[in-house]
C-alpha cells in the first residue's frame, strides 16, 4: 500500500513540474518581448547641468519616464525634440525609461 502512495505522489509531482516547465517555455519574460530603441543616446551621463539630450536614430516624439531607485515615478514628460529638463531630481541614481513608437528602452541616470 505504502508503494502505491509512494508512486501517485512521485507521478503527480511529475505531471505538476512538467507542466510549469512547459508554461515557462512558451511565454517570454517582458524583457525579451521589448524592441530596443535603434541609436539610444542619453547625454551627458552623469549629469551635473539641469538638462539631458536623448537622441535616436528615428528622433521621433518620446515618452519619457524616470523612476527613483524605490521605484517611484518622479519625473514624466513627452520630448518633441531631445533636450528633457532635470533640475527637479535631486542628486542620486534614476531610472529612464523610453517609449519611441512600438520601441522602448531603459537606461540607468546619475544626477551629481
Amino acid at each position: 500500500m505504502k508503494q502505491h502512495y509512494l508512486f501517485s505522489f512521485l507521478l503527480i509531482c511529475l505531471l505538476l513540474f512538467s507542466n510549469n516547465l512547459a508554461a515557462q517555455e512558451t511565454s517570454p519574460p517582458a524583457f525579451a518581448q521589448e524592441k530596443p530603441i535603434a541609436g539610444l543616446s542619453i547625454y551627458p551621463n552623469p549629469v551635473t547641468g539641469n538638462k539631458i539630450f536623448i537622441t535616436s536614430e528615428k528622433n521621433h516624439t518620446k515618452e519619457v519616464e524616470v523612476y527613483n531607485v524605490l521605484g517611484k515615478m518622479v519625473l514624466s514628460a513627452r520630448l518633441v525634440g531631445k533636450e528633457l529638463d532635470v533640475t527637479e531630481l535631486t542628486p542620486g541614481i534614476y531610472i529612464v525609461k523610453i517609449k519611441e513608437g512600438n520601441t522602448q528602452a531603459t537606461r540607468k541616470l546619475v544626477v551629481r
